[in-house]
């Protein structure tokens, strides 16, 4: 892959949900690229298509049409012998650090479990995951002995940490993040988002950023784009789309968004009646 080329290209993606006369278009024609070590935001409201968007790149949903290349190979047109060969490179980090870690078993073993679904070439031994485990735990902030005990005496933001070191096992290129601050805390949000832009920097990861909420997005995202009804509306730098959005769908996540300062949150909803009323005249 050359320097110059996007470690993520997606063009005209098209995702269904349900057969038949139940089928439901839920990405309708979805374009965009993820250059190499940077993150872009996928936001939008629930519903707006912006999970299935990460799901399908990931492929763990079916594409009716399009195209995803990563690293430019299309991975839409892969057997499903090849999309598992790939898997290694594309991980993903989950929204509810509640249930995406299995309560019976020990923080090691879940870490552990990307090493065991990856093709035997690629998988290590016993000692290197040992290892490895420890080392991830240490990055993320916990002390390598949490590999020995279980999800249920961790805290929501601390299970989070484990989570993104079980993203971190196989040393991907890409990792899909699909909300994965939006049932921690406001204090404990900014932890873990500053941990992944730390991770990013050290080690030039790429990522995909899901969200509904645009200010946790601008923190963390170089380029930002705004998904509604399964297409994009908006797309642009991180600063452009918070400092100067241009549709009102934006300005609406905008002004939804909390923050912990009630002026500002009130300055953000007497804007957007003011911008209302300017375009009733």
């Amino acid at each position: 892959m050359s320097a110059a080329q996007p470690i993520l290209e997606v063009t005209d993606l098209v995702v269904d949900h349900g057969t038949g006369r139940r089928r439901k278009r839920a990405v309708d024609g979805v374009s965009f690229s993820i250059p190499a070590g940077s993150t872009m935001g996928l936001v939008g409201e629930s519903g707006s298509g912006k999970t299935t968007t990460g799901m399908a790149i990931l492929g763990m949903l079916p594409i009716a049409s399009g195209r995803v290349l990563f690293e430019g190979r299309d991975i839409s047109r892969m057997s499903r012998g090849e999309r598992r060969a790939l898997g290694a490179q594309r991980q993903v980090i989950f929204q509810d650090p509640y249930s995406s870690l299995d309560p019976s078993k020990t923080i090691g073993y879940t870490l552990a479990e990307p090493c065991r679904i990856v093709p035997r070439e690629q998988r290590m031994s016993a000692a290197e995951i040992t290892d490895r485990s420890a080392m991830l735990l240490q990055r993320v902030g916990l002390s390598e002995d949490a590999a020995h005990r279980y999800p249920a005496q961790f805290s929501g933001g601390q299970r989070q940490r484990i989570a993104i070191a079980r993203s971190l096992m196989l040393s991907p290129r890409l990792i899909v993040c699909d909300e994965p601050v939006s049932a921690l805390d406001l204090s404990v949000q900014a932890e873990v988002l500053n941990l992944l832009s730390e991770l990013q920097r050290d080690l030039g990861l790429s990522l995909l950023f899901v969200s509904h909420d645009l200010s946790v997005v601008r923190h963390i995202s170089h380029s930002i784009a705004v998904l509604q009804a399964g297409r994009i509306v908006e797309l642009g730098t991180a600063e452009q789309v918070y400092e100067r959005p241009r549709e009102e769908y934006t300005r609406s996540l905008l002004a939804a968004a909390p923050v912990p300062d009630p002026a500002e949150q009130r300055a953000r909803r007497e804007e957007r009646q003011r911008r209302r009323n300017k375009g009733e005249q």
